[in-house]
């Protein structure tokens, strides 16, 4: 009986597609597959025989929606009703959703989603280009956020189709052309808004993941809603979860520059004026120690008259001592006896004192040289000198001499009276003007 309705069952309906949820899958050694196919009003046993699910691209698992071919027939043995699968398909979104997982991880195991190839973002982009919608808020958001947050940056916005048959090469297209400008955006965002898996198809792609791997510049990826992942947003260098975000992400806040800069400009006066300060101290030690080289030369020159009186003297002297000498000499001679060693005594004497002659004329005529020597050094590194040629200094009164130099026209203000100092003299004066 079982016989003759099998034979009923499977000559009456033939193939069928049936639609259900997979529940109580069980894959035995043998290789066959057994699950029941469930929907709210009934169940379906099912078997699939390893000579038919080898040739599937997935796995069935409990709880999968899908659409099967299949055969119905009855187990005689035990007069079950059941439906020998031919085929299976993921239904709806499950079919896009094991697509993603496959692909996901073959890309995975290839590196392309590796932490290492991550690139970071500058910190101060200076041109940004958006690849969106034209139309969608994804891209109304981004810019808002850029007009906020960095407004100073220049933005290029590449629109393209986000879903449908031409988004693909739209994509692709607009990444190659932002590569491809004379001057590059140093970040590009990656962004649409949420919907279902079949509308972020194209941001599953494989084409679109490698091209996003490829690019030579950091790709933030910011597709749908924060509870929404994609392929591109695994092979982009970073992921946003949101527009809003991902223009947060590649951009400084004004305002956290602002108060930044604004802190290094007080550091850094304060800074100058330290350096200013002990400069200043250091300028008024160094005027207090200045000698004038003219003063400096006279002094040595009145050193050198000082010391060729004292030459004069000891010469003096020195020529009084020997004559006296010579004079004992020669009396000592006289009374000693031949004239012979007279003479040759009064020889050496007489030698004696030109040898003493001349070598202090030789001393007296080195110091002197050097002297001269010493007082040229002075005249070239002088003041004066400079102001010899041309130059004049510009100092104001504080009682002393020359006066306090100034140095610098931030120092000076209008109406200051001013001393201008030239070779040949001095001047008083009065500033005009700002």
């Amino acid at each position: 009986m079982n016989a003759e309705a099998r034979f009923l069952i499977e000559r009456g309906f033939g193939s069928v597609w049936i639609e259900g949820e997979v529940s109580n899958f069980r894959a035995y050694a043998s290789g066959h597959w057994y699950f029941t196919l469930k929907d709210s009003r009934s169940q379906l046993r099912c078997v699939m025989f390893a000579s038919r699910n080898r040739f599937l691209r997935f796995r069935v698992a409990d709880g999968l929606s899908v659409v099967l071919r299949a055969r119905l027939s009855l187990y005689e043995a035990r007069g079950d009703f059941q439906a020998l699968v031919e085929n299976v398909q993921p239904a709806g979104e499950g079919a896009l959703r094991i697509a993603f997982e496959q692909l996901r991880a073959r890309l995975a195991a290839e590196g392309l989603f590796d932490a290492e190839r991550k690139r970071p973002l500058p910190q101060f982009p200076r041109h940004l280009a958006v690849v969106s919608s034209r139309d969608g808020a994804a891209l109304k958001d981004v810019l808002a956020v850029l007009r906020r947050r960095f407004p100073c940056i220049r933005v290029t916005c590449f629109y393209v189709a986000v879903q449908g048959p031409e988004a693909e090469g739209q994509i692709l297209g607009a990444l190659d052309r932002a590569e491809r400008m004379r001057s590059r955006p140093d970040v590009v965002i990656l962004t649409r808004g949420g919907g279902s898996l079949e509308d972020l198809a194209a941001f599953n792609l494989e084409s679109v993941a490698r091209r996003i791997h490829a690019a030579t510049v950091p790709v933030v990826s910011a597709v749908g809603h924060e509870t929404d992942t994609t392929i591109a947003d695994f092979a982009a260098d970073h992921r946003a979860a949101t527009p809003s975000a991902a223009a947060e992400l590649a951009t400084p806040d004004r305002a956290v520059v602002q108060r930044r800069l604004a802190a290094a400009a007080t550091a850094l006066r304060s800074r100058v004026e330290l350096r200013l300060g002990m400069d200043r101290r250091l300028l008024a030690g160094t005027e207090r120690r200045l000698v004038h080289p003219g003063r400096t030369v006279e002094q040595r020159l009145l050193r050198t008259d000082e010391l060729a009186e004292r030459l004069a003297v000891a010469m003096r002297g020195t020529l009084r001592r020997l004559a006296s000498a010579h004079g004992h000499q020669r009396a000592l001679l006289a009374r000693a006896g031949p004239l012979a060693r007279l003479h040759e005594a009064t020889r050496r004497l007489d030698a004696a004192q030109v040898r003493l002659t001349a070598a202090t004329t030789a001393g007296r005529e080195r110091r002197l040289a050097r002297l001269e020597t010493l007082a040229r050094a002075l005249q070239t590194v002088s003041p004066l000198a400079t102001m010899a040629r041309g130059y004049a200094v510009v100092a104001a009164p504080d009682g002393s001499r020359w006066g306090k130099p100034l140095v610098s026209a931030a120092s000076v203000r209008a109406g200051q009276p001013v001393a201008i100092h030239w070779a040949d003299g001095s001047r008083k004066a009065r500033l005009e003007g700002a």
